[in-house]
């Protein structure tokens, strides 16, 4: 394959979808084709990986039994995390919207097989963390392919991990990367809504040292 050069127009368009990437908490109900779901979870199998280890494992969460023990492992760790907040800071994190799980029409959990053969081990001996930075990578895609179709995602991580493992009934090698959300968001910014409500301000720029 020859070297590819993308166009001004493509790499404007590029930098539009990465400023639009947003953590969506606000889902319409409405149910996704799920020809285009496929599409977009197909972005998984072209991540990088560690080793070509592709250790990804996705969960979709569907029950109503299911669904219920992952609303309640986040509120019981939403409201330990209130805690840890007090005066006007504790005010303003009472008032977030911090997970579309009761209305996003599909969820998933997204795991890292630590114990997968495939790939060898190799790149894995020095930093077996590897594998899980891979699934990382292969979430971006996702995400990013999921904003394509004009589809949100929400990334849950106010939960417990381990009890999540146990409600969805993980294989002992398998550890959480992460709980999400996906659906057609009520509305679209390029500004991050925690900015939005003032709980934080975005870098406005890299820092980087020298040695």
């Amino acid at each position: 394959m020859q070297d590819q050069t993308f166009s001004d127009d493509f790499r404007t368009q590029f930098d539009l979808l990465l400023r639009l990437r947003r953590d969506v908490r606000r889902f319409r109900s409405e149910a996704i084709d799920e020809a285009v779901l496929a599409r977009c979870l197909d972005a998984f199998r072209l991540a990088p990986s560690v080793g070509l280890s592709e250790p990804w494992r996705v969960i979709r969460v569907e029950s109503e039994a299911a669904r219920a023990a992952a609303l309640k492992n986040f509120r019981t760790a939403n409201d330990h995390a209130l805690a840890g907040y007090s005066g006007d800071k504790a005010q303003l994190y009472s008032s977030l919207k911090l997970s579309g799980m009761q209305e996003a029409p599909v969820q998933l959990a997204v795991f890292c097989d630590d114990g997968t053969e495939k790939g060898l081990g190799l790149g894995a001996g020095t930093m077996p963390e590897m594998r899980r930075y891979s699934v990382v990578s292969a979430i971006t895609l996702f995400w990013l392919s999921l904003r394509v179709e004009g589809l949100g995602l929400g990334w849950v991580s106010i939960l417990d991990p381990d009890q999540m493992m146990r409600d969805l009934n993980a294989p002992e090698t398998w550890r959480l990367i992460g709980y999400f959300c996906v659906g057609r968001p009520e509305q679209m910014s390029d500004m991050p809504e925690l900015e939005q409500v003032g709980w934080e301000n975005r870098a406005q720029g890299l820092m980087i040292e020298t040695r």
